[in-house]
């Protein structure tokens, strides 16, 4: 699954190479497994810093600021796993400001790699939970909110760890500009049907499908992940749900 979550009795638990990505919050599970290879560990201790978001520290007024030269849009990634996506959407859209939120060390590892491989200087990251910086980040913010393959938590017992709850959509209303976005991917029908009654129940968000296509197919320019390539081979086909932020605050 594309989205890493964290234990939090190990949320100071070093990487493989004693390489430490620490912040408080709720995602549940591991947050390293391969050991690192050194330059990974390098670009973790020295790149970054450089690119990561400090939410501890006052959110700046215009999240724009954050890149050099000022981006136009801004949108986020949650759990961005092996970064593919979201780096091809920044090298798509090279004008507008890209943040991807991922507490697994070696998907921080992997996106780092890219970043430095490609010159990629329209990506900020953070690596935490995502509940810690859509409440950092200012009202209406955000142009869209991506959240690709997150893990579904199958089990009844574990419902409350998913990342669609009723307090994530209020949040997500509060970040996102008027007729800014929030995107779901999953091949998991309970998820799907999970995040369809959150969203149907939120008055700021309203579906965009007007017909069975527009949750069969992914919308345009999609990059398909490597779980997506994967659940496809293995014959689930994934829904593709889009929502619309209302209102004008």
């Amino acid at each position: 699954m594309s989205i890493a979550r964290r234990d939090p009795a190990k949320r100071n638990a070093p990487a493989g190479d004693g390489v430490v990505i620490a912040a408080p919050g709720s995602f549940f599970g591991r947050r390293k497994g391969h050991k690192l290879r050194l330059h990974q560990a390098n670009l973790i201790e020295h790149l970054l810093p450089r690119l990561a978001l400090d939410v501890a520290a006052a959110s700046p007024a215009d999240l724009a600021a954050l890149f050099e030269p000022p981006a136009g849009d801004i949108r986020l990634e949650i759990g961005f796993g092996g970064g593919e996506h979201l780096v091809a959407e920044a090298r798509a859209f090279p004008d507008t400001g890209f943040i991807g939120c991922e507490p697994y060390v070696n998907g921080m590892a992997k996106i780092l790699s890219q970043i430095e491989a490609l010159g990629i200087g329209n990506i900020r990251l953070f690596a935490g939970d995502a509940a810690e910086l859509l409440a950092w980040a200012p009202p209406q913010s955000l142009h869209c909110i991506e959240l690709i393959h997150p893990d579904p938590w199958p089990k009844r017992r574990h419902w409350k760890r998913r990342f669609v709850q009723d307090a994530t959509v209020a949040a997500m209303a509060r970040v996102l500009k008027p007729d800014g976005e929030f995107r779901c991917v999953s091949d998991i029908d309970d998820y799907c049907a999970w995040t369809l009654a959150h969203l149907a129940r939120a008055p700021d968000f309203l579906w965009i499908a007007q017909r069975a296509d527009d949750w069969r197919l992914p919308w345009a320019d999609y990059t398909m992940t490597r779980y997506g390539r994967k659940a496809e081979r293995e014959g689930r086909r994934a829904t593709y749900l889009r929502f619309r932020k209302l209102g004008s605050g």
